[in-house]
């Protein structure tokens, strides 16, 4: 497994596609905030339009454009003068996603909308993301290819179009990571380490065996630099010292272990690097709020 997609392992998020919005300009998409964890997404596949996220610039986007609002905050899309869109309204019939439609007669657009939905060991990943992001889809092969099939169920009601978008749609945030990583600087995080290429050899040895004893010397001597130079890249990357970032990791994979309820408490904290279950449960705890019997116990549910 590639290091993303193990780090995707840790967070990946329930999915779901359901609003298909076929506009005439004058229109707009008015999403007041949601709760910390849900995710609103924005996939325009046909027209032009602007984006405003709280108190943020309007933002031009084109036909392939996907936005998504990682902290949940308010946002409008429009198209046209705000003053006179219209948000549409529902339509009665057997369409695969539920279709908004307008009564306006300016230029047509076709928005999907869906969310994503992490749970409460996706909060520390969302919180060092930006506040919402933009991919363009152009020169995204296997983006696009997602995006046109979406459009392509979305539009027509063929026998199994709901299961085939909400499989197709699980795939959907691995691809916009995967483009935005390779597009853009991500801020510090564990992206941020991801995307610096002279990091990666010592991200990989962490995510992939968090149970072994990695110090600042093993970890940079994966990189074939010097301990300060690599803790001054790593930091810089990272927003936090090599050691606090394998405590990160260690936590987020014992999270999944624990909720994919592998083994008793003392396995899985010996397979995340701690030989005392004890100081297992302190370092749990501090990360994720409870202990980790009280998160198996819950993650069961």
């Amino acid at each position: 497994m590639d290091t993303l997609s193990k780090i995707l392992s840790f967070h990946y998020p329930h999915t779901a596609l359901d609003v298909r919005c076929h506009f005439a300009a004058p229109w707009v998409i008015d999403h007041p905030s949601v709760a910390e964890g849900v995710v609103p997404y924005h996939l325009l596949t046909r027209g032009e339009a602007l984006l405003k996220v709280a108190s943020s610039r309007e933002i031009p986007l084109k036909e392939g454009d996907i936005v998504v609002i990682l902290h949940g905050d308010p946002h409008l899309i429009y198209s046209g003068e705000l003053t006179r869109a219209s948000e549409g309204q529902s339509q009665p019939g057997s369409h695969p996603l539920r279709l908004v439609t307008n009564t306006e007669e300016g230029e047509p657009a076709d928005v999907l909308c869906g969310e994503f939905r992490f749970g409460a060991d996706g909060l520390a990943f969302l919180r060092s993301l930006p506040s919402f992001i933009v991919v363009q889809t152009g020169g995204q092969g296997n983006l696009r290819a997602l995006v046109d099939l979406l459009q392509s169920e979305a539009e027509h009601e063929r026998p199994g179009a709901a299961a085939i978008l909400d499989q197709l749609s699980s795939a959907l945030f691995a691809l916009l990571l995967r483009a935005w990583t390779e597009s853009a600087l991500p801020p510090p995080g564990m992206l941020g380490v991801l995307a610096e290429k002279r990091l990666q050899p010592a991200l990989a040895a962490m995510v992939h065996q968090p149970g072994e004893p990695w110090t600042l010397e093993s970890l940079a001597l994966k990189c074939f630099m010097s301990r300060a130079t690599f803790a001054r890249i790593f930091t810089k990357a990272a927003g936090m010292p090599p050691a606090a970032m394998l405590t990160q990791i260690r936590m987020q994979e014992a999270a999944r272990l624990l909720g994919e309820r592998r083994g008793a408490l003392a396995g899985v904290a010996e397979a995340v690097g701690y030989q005392s279950e004890a100081a297992f449960s302190r370092a749990f705890s501090r990360h994720h709020g409870v202990g980790p019997g009280e998160f198996r116990r819950h993650s069961q549910r």
